[in-house]
C-alpha cells in the first residue's frame, strides 16, 4: 500500500484523503496555515477532519503544493474533462515534480481506463509516499466525486 500525501483542497486532494480513510491507507501531507481550503477558510479548517495533516508556516497554498511534492516519491494528478490547464496550482505541482525528477501520471477520471492507469502507476510505490492532486472543485465541478470513485477501489485493491 502507498502512503497518500495530499493538501486536502477540494477536488482530487480531498478525494484522496477520503479514499485513504475509507480503505485504511496511511495518509499525511501539508495544508496551509490555519487548515485553509476553499470550503473551510477558518481555522482549524481541514485539521478538524484530517488530523494527520500538518500546517505549513505560510497560509499561501503554493507552499503546501511545493512541500507535498517535495515529500513524495511520485505525483498522481487526476483531472476532469477540462484537463490540467484549468488549475495553476496543479500545473505548479507537475512542474515541481518534473524538475525534481519524480514520476508523474496525469489521468482523466473521464476515461474508462483511468482506474487501471492509476493502479499501474501506484503499484511500484508500495510503502512509499505519493502525492495525489488535481484542480479544485471550483475549477472542475464534480471532479471530487469522480476522483473518489476511481481512487477508492484502486487503494482497496493495493491493500490486498
Amino acid at each position: 500500500m502507498v502512503t497518500v500525501i495530499s493538501g486536502g483542497q477540494t477536488g482530487p486532494d480531498r478525494a484522496a484523503l477520503e479514499a485513504a480513510i475509507a480503505t485504511g491507507t496511511p495518509y499525511g501531507g501539508w495544508c496551509p496555515k490555519g487548515g485553509w481550503a476553499e470550503d473551510m477558510p477558518e481555522p482549524p479548517g481541514l485539521l478538524a477532519l484530517y488530523p494527520n495533516l500538518r500546517e505549513t508556516p505560510s497560509d499561501k497554498p503554493e507552499q503546501r503544493t511545493d512541500w507535498n511534492v517535495r515529500d513524495s516519491d511520485a505525483l498522481l494528478v487526476l483531472v476532469g474533462r477540462e484537463g490540467l490547464g484549468v488549475s495553476t496550482g496543479t500545473e505548479r505541482a507537475v512542474r515541481h515534480a518534473v524538475s525534481s525528477g519524480k514520476p508523474v501520471c496525469v489521468a482523466s477520471v473521464a476515461e474508462q481506463e483511468a482506474g487501471d492507469r492509476v493502479r499501474a502507476f501506484l503499484r511500484p510505490f508500495t510503502g512509499k509516499p505519493v502525492c495525489i492532486a488535481g484542480p479544485r472543485e471550483s475549477e472542475s465541478p464534480g471532479l471530487q466525486a469522480a476522483a473518489l470513485s476511481k481512487l477508492q477501489p484502486v487503494l482497496a485493491a493495493l491493500i490486498n
